[in-house]
């Protein structure tokens, strides 16, 4: 077993002795390098490891929503909502000396305390980051409208390229052209809840037009994840559809 696998086996045991009843347990996906681990925290904020990197996306909750993780490598932020964006969960992680990937929105909404350790990406653009590529696509609301919740290039979804695995997170968008056109996704994050994103159905016609090998449901607060796996099981069942507990009975 490679020195990475070996680490990588090692913080998830960490993080499932230290809090293993307070969240789900993580999932373990293989891939070339290192395997990825897959840790629902709560909504729509997840954190990834990989070879021995821990990526936080969208922090919020406080310190105390990842008590028992180790401190970020580095952290994403969708968009400024306060449910992806939580400037005082950010002052309260240790994120000295580590880059924050962001749209410009976000970056604007930011003390100039983190000025310096900010990434700004616009959706199309790409950065590499502690070894792998993270590139900005558009997450927007369906018709597309300044006055909508979500405006076309005001935040970012995500598409990471770990280990030779294509991971996609979804940020909060509704089933648009460029969500149905990715190719070759292994992981997806896909967001889910009304008004603001969209309903089980428009997700799962959306998931079955560009087949991840896995998708997980996430940020789906009333929103029925069943009848979204029915769904997309009941006409692809070669997606592995990944139901997980983003809430704990919240």
């Amino acid at each position: 077993m490679r020195l990475a696998g070996i680490l990588s086996f090692l913080l998830c045991f960490i993080v499932l002795s230290v809090n293993g009843q307070q969240r789900p347990q993580p999932d373990q996906i293989a891939t070339e390098e290192s395997s990825l681990m897959v840790q629902p925290i709560q909504h729509g904020t997840l954190v990834l490891g990989w070879d021995n990197q821990l990526i936080y996306v969208d922090p919020t909750g406080g310190s105390e929503a990842f008590e028992g993780i180790s401190a970020p490598s580095l952290i994403m932020i969708t968009h400024a909502h306060g449910d992806h964006m939580s400037i005082e969960t950010l002052k309260a992680l240790n994120t000295k000396d580590i880059k924050i990937v962001v749209p410009q929105s976000v970056a604007d909404e930011l003390p100039d305390e983190f000025s310096n350790q900010l990434v700004v990406l616009g959706n199309g653009e790409t950065t590499n980051q502690l070894g792998f590529t993270v590139k900005a696509v558009p997450m927007y609301n369906l018709p597309e409208s300044d006055e909508t919740y979500h405006p076309k290039g005001w935040g970012n979804g995500y598409v990471m390229t770990l280990g030779g695995k294509k991971v996609y997170i979804s940020g909060d968008t509704e089933d648009i052209k460029e969500m149905r056109s990715l190719k070759d996704i292994d992981v997806a994050f896909v967001c889910m809840n009304l008004p603001y994103t969209m309903k089980p159905e428009q997700a799962a016609d959306a998931v079955l037009d560009f087949k991840p090998a896995i998708v997980y449901p996430y940020h789906y607060r009333g929103q029925d994840t069943e009848k979204f796996k029915r769904l997309v099981t009941d006409k692809n069942e070669q997606i592995d559809v990944r139901l997980r507990d983003w809430y704990m009975g919240k």
